[in-house]
């Protein structure tokens, strides 16, 4: 694979779309932080280098639907648009250049890794991967489902909250906490989406995240970072849900070692 090939491609195809926007800019840098630390942990288990190069090169690829899902709808909601994963996929193996090539063909040549491209691609945002995998399709696909978790972490704290949710700042603080996603942080697991009915749902839901880390590489780097000790720590205007998630942070914390 060649790398610089496969960058100046993306820098391509990124730049059709509106680089005013602060959606599609955040996107880029989300794709190319998760291509970064989908290498850092392939390297940490001490996979083959092609293993390391496919790792980082589906992390380039993971979000290739975003851009379009944008376009299209105005949103990065997959309830209320289209599954942004599956998008992804669409756009690399359907998406024609030209007549005898699909885009994926203009990231690299060889074939080989198309079907472990497709999967990681098409799985990234699902709330489980599909059984009957074998190691090296689940290893490629929990690397990126790892690295992705620790990017978004990393935006909730960097980027405008109406740039991630499409609420306001106010809106976010203002916010009820369903009980039943506080019921499922305590069983230590990621919320599904039907669960979540309020902002500070979908907040809690990205701090969740954190539960279902599977490489102890990955875990480390979300630890280093610090994001999601700072994303247990915002405040909230509703003293219920302050309570909520002053004693979810306090269990957190003690769980994870933050």
């Amino acid at each position: 694979m060649d790398r610089d090939r496969a960058r100046r491609t993306f820098d391509a195809y990124v730049a059709r779309y509106d680089a005013a926007n602060p959606r599609i800019a955040l996107k880029v840098q989300h794709t190319l932080r998760v291509a970064e630390l989908c290498e850092q942990i392939a390297r940490g288990l001490e996979l083959p280098d092609p293993d390391i190069e496919l790792a980082w090169l589906v992390g380039l690829l993971h979000d290739i639907g975003r851009f379009e899902q944008v376009r299209r709808y105005d949103t990065f909601n997959d309830a209320a648009s289209v599954s942004h994963a599956a998008l992804g996929v669409s756009v690399l193996f359907d998406e024609r250049p030209s007549e005898d090539t699909i885009l994926l063909r203009e990231f690299l040549d060889g074939t080989d890794c198309d079907d472990l491209i497709r999967l990681a691609v098409g799985t990234h945002s699902d709330y489980r991967l599909p059984d009957g995998l074998d190691e090296r399709e689940k290893t490629l696909c929990n690397i990126l489902r790892d690295a992705d978790k620790i990017d978004i972490v990393r935006v909730n704290c960097i980027c405008p909250i109406e740039d991630i949710y499409g609420v306001s700042s106010a809106q976010m603080r203002a916010s009820e906490v369903s009980d039943a996603c506080v019921d499922i942080f305590y069983q230590h697991r990621c919320l599904p989406r039907g669960v979540r009915q309020h902002p500070a749902d979908i907040l809690l839901g990205h701090i969740c995240f954190a539960w279902e880390i599977v490489f102890s590489q990955s875990l480390a780097c979300l630890r280093s970072q610090g994001y999601l000790d700072q994303m247990l720590g915002r405040t909230w205007d509703l003293p219920q849900t302050q309570r909520a998630f002053d004693a979810m942070a306090q269990h957190m914390r003690a769980e994870l070692s933050l």
